[in-house]
């Protein structure tokens, strides 16, 4: 589809929600609207009725760069000769005294 076809079309948007403070930003589904006022617009109706979150955001479908499946190896491989990256490479910690003092 040429881009003038796509001109004043709804676009798909991502949209993804922070419930609280301290709390990562999830993403909770896809709206289709033709701009990004309209698509906060209509993320608010469809994702916030219920609770009072604290930030909505809604990026462009287009827009997200992601890995596919197919590039899982070179993105997601465990680093099988990086031992010091697994927590069975470090001692446990130990506790002492009544106040749970860590010593190594």
């Amino acid at each position: 589809m040429s881009a003038a076809a796509r001109e004043g079309a709804p676009a798909s948007w991502e949209v993804f929600l922070r419930a609280r403070r301290g709390l990562a930003h999830q993403h909770v589904g896809s709206v289709r609207a033709v701009d990004p006022d309209a698509a906060l617009a209509a993320a608010r109706d469809l994702y916030t009725r219920r609770g009072d979150p604290l930030s909505l955001w809604v990026v462009r479908s287009d827009a997200v760069h992601a890995a596919s499946p197919d590039e899982h190896d070179p993105y997601f491989a465990g680093a099988r000769h990086k031992p010091y990256r697994h927590p069975e490479h470090f001692a446990p910690l130990t506790e002492k005294g009544t106040e749970g003092d860590h010593h190594t």
